[in-house]
């Protein structure tokens, strides 16, 4: 028997701050022209389409569900989750909160990614014994994991004791999202990656639920057969979706050639839209300036050859709140032609030859800064519940989409 949905809350009168500064956003969204798109297509095509990555491997439903509240009242396009059914869940549990405040929101599409093989960095988790940990450590483990996914303590006999210096705690699955930055750090070399390949068939049922949009396959651009097989497994239920994306990273000379070939095996069974995740620096937004520089790169090579394959381009790895800036000095950001180019009536594009940005750990990272203010017993709260902090949520995440947006000052 399907679960009954839980009712959201009744709206708060502290919510009014909140309703103000989102319906702002909403009113500024339905005036712009869609014409035979929805609306999620036409931001692809203007170039102003933003995605939320909760993250490939990130599976705290709590924080997904905050997440996916707060970036749906700032008008994000797209919510990227892991491919399973309690994080989907969650997803579409804090877009229900957010239509509850602002019901004529603009619902995001809900997208599910998944691997063709083990080795992308998208889909690993850390692994160790804190038993195995010499009890003196200085846990730089802990103080660099950008998600707060390793907790360690000291094992107590009774209330006086310790037990003779072994921690317990570890890696907190859930929240691992695979950034490897906790392995170079560990002084005894204790920490491994292990990774895995989300199980196609289970991605299949998911693809055939109402409340999920869109797919977005994340290939190493090492080999095509890989790809290839889960294709085949998942070509039954694709054309449930209205999106499908492929993430792959810059790799060189080859890049065009290798995304050609995908796209001549998708193209027999592909019905609706399709999107190049331009992967630069993956799990990296967060750390800085930088980082955003790969994603640029990526996409002026991109954008600068004629023989790259159909399908809308989106930036992703490494973004933050500098990427729109490096964009605009690329001459890239909104321009349906590239820098420098012959412009002609034959050459001008009908869509941004960059549709729009993916945020994922800078975006996970500003919000997190308001999430670990909650008071300690409501670490796992409903962010509705906290208006205050839901307001001070949404400020910062429209710090971010408002500037591809192009809202009005709020």
């Amino acid at each position: 028997m399907a679960a009954v949905p839980v009712p959201p809350p009744p709206l708060l009168a502290s919510h009014a701050a909140v309703r103000a500064a989102a319906s702002a956003v909403s009113r500024s969204r339905r005036g712009r022209l869609t014409g035979d798109h929805p609306p999620q297509v036409a931001a692809l095509r203007r170039g102003d389409w933003v995605k939320l990555i909760c993250g490939a491997s990130f599976e705290d439903a709590a924080d997904v569900r905050n997440l996916s509240l707060v970036y749906t009242l700032a008008g994000v396009d797209c919510i990227d989750c892991a491919a399973d059914a309690s994080v989907v869940g969650a997803v579409n549990e804090g877009i229900d909160v957010a239509a509850s405040i602002i019901p004529v929101i603009q619902r995001p599409w809900v997208m599910v990614s998944v691997n063709d093989d083990c080795r992308d960095l998208h889909f690993r988790k850390a692994e160790f014994d804190p038993e195995e940990c010499p009890p003196d450590c200085s846990k730089p483990c802990e103080k660099v994991c950008p998600a707060d996914a390793i907790s360690l303590g000291h094992i107590r006999v009774d209330e006086h004791t310790r037990s003779d210096g072994k921690l317990k705690g570890g890696v907190l699955t859930e929240r691992c999202y695979g950034c490897g930055r906790c392995l170079p750090v560990c002084p005894y070399d204790k920490i491994r990656a292990v990774s895995y390949v989300r199980d196609p068939t289970t991605t299949s049922k998911l693809l055939k639920r109402n409340d999920v949009d869109a797919i977005e396959i994340h290939t190493t651009g090492k080999e095509t057969d890989t790809f290839h097989a889960l294709w085949n497994i998942l070509s039954e239920s694709i054309n449930n979706v209205k999106l499908v994306a492929v993430s792959l990273p810059d790799i060189g000379e080859s890049t065009i050639d290798f995304m050609n070939a995908l796209y001549a095996i998708m193209e027999p069974h592909l019905e609706g839209y399709n999107l190049w995740q331009l992967d630069g620096r993956p799990m990296s937004g967060d750390i800085g300036r930088g980082a955003t520089k790969e994603t640029i790169s990526f996409a002026v090579h991109m954008a600068s050859v004629s023989e790259r394959p159909p399908g809308f381009y989106q930036l992703a790895g490494g973004t933050n709140s500098y990427t729109i800036d490096c964009l605009k000095k690329a001459d890239l950001f909104q321009s349906m032609t590239f820098p420098g180019s012959a412009i002609s009536e034959t050459t001008i594009s009908q869509q941004a030859l960059i549709g729009g940005i993916a945020y994922g750990g800078y975006a996970r990272k500003i919000i997190g800064r308001t999430l670990r203010k909650l008071p300690s017993q409501f670490s796992r709260a409903r962010l509705e519940d906290h208006p205050d902090h839901l307001l001070e949520a949404l400020q910062e995440a429209l710090s971010l989409v408002g500037p591809v947006k192009g809202y009005p000052a709020l």
